[in-house]
């Protein structure tokens, strides 16, 4: 599962399943840990995507499962 964090360190998505539907990206998941949801990215919304990434970023997402967890922040 994978969960997706807010700017102040809360959960505000779970991601449980990323599936194919034809041409579409179908995620699936929970928002706060509660509301069950169902996404789906399209080509279209890809290529945006995916205009989005610099070179920094792209090799930032590279290495990215190669880094340290950082510390949760305490409450």
């Amino acid at each position: 599962m994978i969960k997706l964090y807010g700017p102040d360190k809360r959960e505000m998505m779970q991601v449980a399943s990323l599936e194919r539907d034809g041409s579409v990206l179908v995620v699936k998941g929970k928002i706060f840990g509660t509301m069950p949801m169902t996404a789906r990215l399209n080509p279209e919304d890809v290529r945006a995507a995916l205009k989005m990434l610099t070179p920094r970023l792209i090799v930032f997402l590279i290495t990215l499962p190669f880094r340290r967890r950082v510390a949760p922040l305490k409450s």
